[in-house]
């Protein structure tokens, strides 16, 4: 009966001082794997390989939170759903970075609109036209099938369906509406435009909600795209401005709309599922 070769001594000193060329390596670590003589054979500081393990086994099962995760929690959120939210595709660094790029685009042109007296009383136009549907390009890009690379293994958790998007939904919301706030208060013309796009934000959003719970997010939020900007494109050929959709009476339609929505989309939750073949064919 052949007897089993094993590794030379004064190899196995060489591969554990770190001399051996890597295909050298490759072929020791190779019979390591099959020879538990030659495995007891290397030395190794026990203290070492202890320590190696627990670094390991810290970085797998307990990663360092992202920023955005530690804030949350300090500010209260459980730390499995501040981790959770951190994780939403859309929120990244470069969807934050548009969003910012569009409000400054939008404010500068209002202010160069409003140095000619002939455009003065269009140049809050392109702010709010934007504005109120920063969130919804979010929402469409947050959930779902088409845009989550590990939906397929989310929709097998505890968190899939409903909850997971409402609260990706509510994690886009916040930072959109956070920077619109911050860029409103430059908007040229009177103070009260600073605040007429949040009434109009919040009941699209929570129309897209509503109409999540029968067509996919991206479905929901392009159609009421597509409707703002053509009942703003109606209202400023019949009146010249866009005024109406801002005023005061539209503003009340918009405070109303927005709880009856919301009560509608927490009776159909179960039907904010992504999972369900429809929204896959869409």
């Amino acid at each position: 009966m052949k007897s089993q070769w094993h590794l030379p001594g004064e190899l196995i000193h060489r591969y554990a001082t770190g001399l051996l060329d890597p295909v050298q390596v490759m072929s020791v670590e190779t019979h390591l794997s099959r020879c538990a003589v030659c495995r007891k054979a290397v030395p190794y500081d026990k203290e070492w390989l202890a320590t190696g393990w627990e670094r390991i086994e810290d970085l797998v099962d307990r990663p360092a939170p992202r920023p955005v995760a530690r804030l949350l929690h300090r500010a209260g959120v459980p730390e499995h759903l501040a981790t959770f939210l951190a994780a939403t595709p859309t929120p990244a660094r470069g969807w934050l970075v548009a969003v910012g790029a569009v409000l400054a685009f939008a404010v500068t042109a209002a202010h160069l609109a409003g140095q000619d007296p002939s455009l003065a009383v269009h140049a809050p136009v392109p702010f709010l036209t934007i504005a109120p549907v920063l969130p919804l390009a979010g929402i469409a890009l947050a959930y779902g099938p088409h845009v989550d690379p590990v939906h397929e293994l989310q929709a097998a958790t505890p968190m899939a369906g409903s909850r997971t998007l409402l609260l990706r939904a509510l994690a886009v919301l916040v930072p959109a509406v956070v920077l619109t706030s911050v860029a409103a208060p430059f908007l040229p013309g009177p103070s009260w435009l600073a605040a007429a796009w949040l009434l109009p934000a919040l009941a699209l959003t929570a129309g897209t909600l509503a109409l999540s719970t029968r067509v996919s997010p991206r479905l929901a939020a392009g159609g009421l795209v597509t409707v703002w900007l053509g009942a703003l494109a109606v209202e400023g050929g019949l009146a010249g401005h866009v005024f109406a959709l801002f005023s005061p009476a539209a503003q009340a339609l918009y405070g109303i709309a927005v709880p009856i929505l919301a009560a509608f989309v927490h009776r159909r939750r179960a039907h904010l599922d992504p999972g369900e073949s429809r929204w896959n064919r869409l």
